[in-house]
């Protein structure tokens, strides 16, 4: 038994790991909580931004809106709502040249796209 004490002593001695205070765990804690806080803040912002930006549905339909008038199967003035989008389709005449404007305007952010078409006579 005397043995196992005199091992147990010279282990503990030279191989003892020192622990961290309760304070510096708790500062370590909140330090990582916060960053992990500021990085999803981050990265919903971004995420929010690029889904709210995203323009490509609109585009799509005011692309199939401008085939259906070019092969004349759209009466103007034309109107709608398209999703959160007010799409208008007009034709007005200047300087002795025709044109059709295709315009959608955002009806939550007031985001506007416009498309003007020379018409062909």
């Amino acid at each position: 038994m005397a043995v196992l004490k005199t091992i147990h002593k010279v282990f503990s001695r030279d191989y003892r790991v020192k622990g961290s205070t309760l304070m510096e765990t708790l500062v370590a804690t909140v330090l990582i909580v916060l960053i992990f806080m500021l990085a999803s803040m981050i990265l919903n912002n971004l995420f929010s931004n690029t889904i709210k930006n995203n323009n490509q549905a609109i585009k799509t339909h005011l692309n199939e809106l401008q085939y259906l008038q070019q092969n004349e199967q759209l009466r103007l003035p034309y109107v709608e709502t398209f999703q959160n989008w007010n799409v208008t389709i007009e034709s007005y005449k200047e300087n002795s040249q025709s044109y059709i404007e295709f315009e959608a305007i955002n009806s939550k952010t007031n985001k506007n796209l416009s498309i003007v078409k020379v018409e062909n006579q």
